[in-house]
């Protein structure tokens, strides 16, 4: 914010202080308003710069400190007028930021696809198993193609029709997905099991719209649960005492405050066999031809 103090100077001065010949003196103007002879003072103008609070908040350290540091809290009003702000998380996220942002559905913990310390940041503050897959946020059709092999052919008009939208499908890998994806997280190498499979999102999200627009890369995201119960944290505040420094643990780095939202996740659809198998029903409308052909209990990884 910037804030303006008036202070007053000699008219024998420039703005710089330096004296002024008679000429000099005579003509000076403030404003465009010719100094009157009654008038011993013109003003002089100084514009002093303060930076944000909540920026300096990452002033020192930066992203990826964990526990010495506070959070960046940014809270978007309800008319989206300051959506611009959320450059700042764009620039957390592409210099190894992790942090919660809000979806069409619940938060999600989310970090760079490409940035492996991020993701094992991620990983440590979920305090997930190491072999748990993820899904990724995609900024547009593009990236579906890119780290996928894409939907069914029988089904491709369909599905793509359910994105934007509150819905994951699950479809085999492509050779462009990160090795630390693909292997799962952690770095220990007995965990190293390869994935043939990842879940892809393109939430239907004012916030999420306005990031894409400006990531290089789709996001890593796993929903935010509160640890001892298993259960979906709806309200930023709560995740900021569960995830931020108060916690006393390895902390996200940002939260975008979405307001509270409701327990709805995303209905998880399988589309790496010959029919669609629906492994979670979430607030994503069960079309027809979702219904799988199987009858057994199927068990979600990306529950």
């Amino acid at each position: 914010m910037t804030h303006c103090h008036l202070s007053l100077a000699p008219p024998w001065q420039d703005w710089n202080g330096r004296a002024l010949g008679r000429s000099g003196a005579a003509g000076f103007q403030l404003f465009g308003v010719e100094r009157r002879k009654k008038n011993r003072f013109a003003g002089r103008i100084e514009a002093v710069v303060k930076r944000s609070p909540k920026r300096l908040k990452y002033d020192t350290p930066g992203p990826g400190a964990g526990k010495s540091k506070e959070i960046f809290h940014l809270e978007i009003d309800q008319f989206g007028s300051n959506l611009w702000k959320l450059d700042q998380v764009v620039s957390l996220l592409q210099d190894g930021g992790v942090g919660v942002v809000p979806t069409d559905t619940i938060y999600a913990i989310v970090c760079d696809l490409h940035n492996r310390a991020a993701i094992e940041r991620l990983y440590r503050i979920k305090d997930m198993d190491a072999k748990k897959p993820l899904s990724i946020l995609c900024r547009s059709f593009q990236d579906i193609d890119k780290y996928t092999t894409g939907f069914p052919t029988s089904f491709f008009r369909v599905a793509r029709q359910c994105l934007p939208g509150p819905y994951t499908f699950i479809l085999p890998a492509s050779k462009d997905m990160p090795k630390q994806c693909t292997r799962f997280g952690g770095s220990v190498a007995a965990s190293y099991a390869p994935r043939k499979s990842v879940g892809v999102r393109i939430p239907d999200d004012a916030v999420w719209r306005e990031m894409a627009g400006q990531l290089e890369h789709p996001l890593l995201c796993t929903s935010v649960r509160r640890p001892a119960d298993d259960e979906w944290m709806l309200d930023p505040a709560i995740i900021a005492d569960t995830y931020g420094v108060s916690s006393g643990r390895e902390s996200v780095d940002f939260i975008v405050d979405g307001g509270t939202r409701v327990a709805n996740p995303s209905t998880v659809v399988d589309m790496t066999g010959t029919m669609p198998v629906v492994l979670r029903r979430g607030k994503g409308v069960l079309e027809d031809w979702m219904v799988g052909d199987t009858d057994s209990e199927i068990v979600n990884p990306y529950s």
